[in-house]
C-alpha cells in the first residue's frame, strides 16, 4: 500500500501520542491532530471530544489514514468508559466510513487478553489469536474495539490493524515490563508498518519490542512489515535488583495484565 501522506491522530496530547508526533513525520507523514486537550505550540490541533460527531467527521474528512490512540488508557467507571472509548470509538469509526477513509491503525492492548496467564518459562509464547480475557472494563472496551474493528472490515470494507500495544515509554519503569515494552522507535515502526502494509483486513498484532523476555507472538506484526530493533534487556539488571524477579505465586504477576487483574487502577469516580 503506498504510504498515506495526510493521517489523523487522535489521542495526540497523550503520553504514546506526544511520543509518536516527534517520530512519525520522518516517515513522511503530515499529521493532522486531534485530542480533548489543546496542545500546546499546535495551533492547528483539533481540540474536540470523541461524542462531538461533527468534529470527528471534519477531522477525518480528507485524510489518507487514522491512527486512533483516543480515550480513557486506564481504569475507570463503566459510565466513563462507554463514553469515551466505546461511544468514541464507535463515532471515529462512523466519521471514517462516511469520509471514505480505508484505513484505521486502533490502539488495542493487552489488557484485552489481561487474564491470559504468562506463559511458562520455556512454554510457547501467548499467540495473537488468545480468546479475549479483559481485566477491567478499560480492557473490555479494547476487546470491543478490536470486534467493532472486524464488523467495519466485513461490513463497510474499512481496513484496521489493531495493535495491542504493551507499555510505549521512553524506558521500562518495572520488571513487567521488561516482557511487555514498547520502545517509541519501535512504536513508529509498528505503526508506519499497520498503515503501509498491503490487504490487511482486519489484522490484530502485539505492540512491543522484540524483547529477550517476550510473553507474546510478534509473527502477524512482523508479517506486515514489522521490523522491531529494540531489546528492554539492558534495563533488566538495574530493574531485578531494585525490585526482585517476577514471582508466579504473586497474583500480581500470574497473568498477562499484571495488577489490572487484582487490584485495576481507578481513576476517581
Amino acid at each position: 500500500m503506498p504510504a498515506p501522506r495526510t493521517v489523523l491522530l487522535t489521542g495526540a496530547a497523550g503520553g504514546m501520542g506526544t511520543l509518536m508526533r516527534g517520530l512519525l513525520p520522518a516517515y513522511g507523514y503530515e499529521l493532522r491532530l486531534f485530542d480533548a486537550t489543546p496542545i500546546e505550540g499546535e495551533p492547528d490541533a483539533i481540540t474536540a471530544d470523541l461524542a462531538d460527531k461533527e468534529a470527528l467527521r471534519e477531522a477525518v474528512r480528507g485524510v489518507d489514514a487514522v491512527i486512533h490512540l483516543a480515550g480513557i488508557s486506564l481504569e475507570a467507571s463503566f459510565e466513563k468508559i462507554l463514553r469515551s472509548n466505546i461511544e468514541g470509538t464507535y463515532n471515529l469509526y462512523e466519521a471514517a466510513r462516511e469520509e471514505g477513509v480505508g484505513r484505521i491503525v486502533f490502539a488495542s492492548s493487552n489488557h484485552a487478553v489481561g487474564f491470559t496467564p504468562v506463559p511458562a518459562e520455556g512454554a510457547p509464547v501467548v499467540p495473537v489469536g488468545t480468546p479475549h480475557r479483559p481485566d477491567t472494563f478499560y480492557g473490555l472496551s479494547k476487546a470491543f474495539g478490536e470486534d467493532l474493528a472486524q464488523l467495519y472490515w466485513d461490513l463497510h470494507g474499512v481496513e484496521t490493524v489493531s495493535v495491542r500495544i504493551g507499555s510505549c515509554f521512553m524506558e521500562p519503569s518495572s520488571v513487567r515490563m521488561l516482557s511487555v515494552w514498547l520502545s517509541p522507535g519501535d512504536g513508529a515502526r509498528l505503526l508506519h508498518a499497520a498503515l503501509t502494509a498491503e490487504n490487511v483486513g482486519h489484522t490484530v498484532v502485539y505492540g512491543s519490542s522484540a524483547n529477550t523476555r517476550l510473553w507474546w507472538d510478534l509473527t502477524s506484526a512482523r508479517a506486515i512489515g514489522y521490523e522491531p530493533q529494540d531489546d528492554s534487556e539492558q534495563y533488566a539488571e538495574k530493574l531485578i535488583a531494585d525490585q526482585g524477579e517476577l514471582d508466579p505465586a504473586n497474583p500480581d504477576h500470574a497473568n498477562l495484565g499484571g495488577h489490572f487483574c487484582t487490584n485495576p487502577p481507578l481513576w476517581p469516580y
